[in-house]
């Protein structure tokens, strides 16, 4: 790790009063979190293309494969602490340089790292809820996980009989619109944006980089590998997301 672009990030982020942190896997598996797409991990075991929203609701037998792909899940997550990085971005938070952190992430390590509620938007979700497709009633992931073991899935809705499903976006799902159109606002508003943990290959959420480079902010990319947004950056850090935030922010914080 290069302690020259350390520096140059802390230096980003002292002068800074708006900053957007986006965050995406590469923060999270620094807390033990597993990386899906790794050998071994969840895509290995459960097919993406049998995880689709539209088979969710169609299929019976296709909700049980996504079923069973979330009791792995619940599994392998519970116990799992925020790093150094999670501390970090609620460390500019509470400096009240921090508009907003918007996250891939559904595992809620933000929130239980310190940052607010209404700091966090979640465009992939929290898959610790699970909801009714229909009204919206949340039912808890505590008694959905002791079904699964039990061989059996969350049955329907009381109130409107609609199906219940995990609270994350599966894939061909719709992003919670006004979670998005935020991100969006606050990407296009900041002084500094900072990428931490994210390849920026997964739309719409890869724009908003390009958004906030275009509205005028400094952009930071924190990455163990290349992005396709590498060349439009002011400071690209291949390393570990708990480090080089821990460092910079300390460096940042010091008279």
């Amino acid at each position: 790790m290069s302690r020259e672009k350390i520096e140059m990030l802390a230096q980003l982020i002292e002068k800074s009063k708006d900053i957007v942190v986006f965050t995406g896997a590469g923060v999270s598996t620094e807390s033990g979190v597993p990386d899906f797409r790794s050998p071994g991990g969840i895509w290995d075991r459960f097919d993406p293309n049998e995880m689709t929203f539209q088979k969710f609701v169609s299929s019976e037998k296709s909700r049980r494969k996504y079923w069973d792909l979330f009791k792995a899940t619940y599994k392998e997550f519970q116990g799992i602490e925020p790093n150094r990085a999670h501390l970090a971005i609620a460390e500019l938070e509470k400096r009240g340089q921090l508009s907003a952190v918007v996250t891939q992430n559904v595992e809620e390590l933000h929130q239980k790292g310190g940052s607010s509620l209404e700091k966090v938007l979640e465009l992939h979700g929290t898959m610790w809820k699970v909801r009714c497709l229909d009204c919206g009633k949340d039912y808890p992931w505590e008694e959905a996980y002791r079904l699964l073991e039990q061989g059996e899935i969350p049955g329907n809705c009381p109130d409107c009989g609609g199906l219940f499903k995990p609270a994350t976006i599966a894939f061909g799902q719709q992003l919670p619109v006004h979670t998005l159109k935020e991100a969006q606002e606050r990407s296009r508003s900041c002084d500094l944006f900072i990428s931490i943990g994210s390849s920026l290959v997964v739309y719409p959420a890869a724009l908003m980089p390009q958004m906030a480079k275009e509205s005028g902010a400094a952009l930071v990319i924190i990455n163990r590998e290349p992005t396709p947004f590498d060349d439009i950056a002011d400071l690209v850090i291949h390393a570990q997301a708990g480090e080089t935030m821990k460092t910079a922010v300390d460096l940042a914080g010091q008279e």
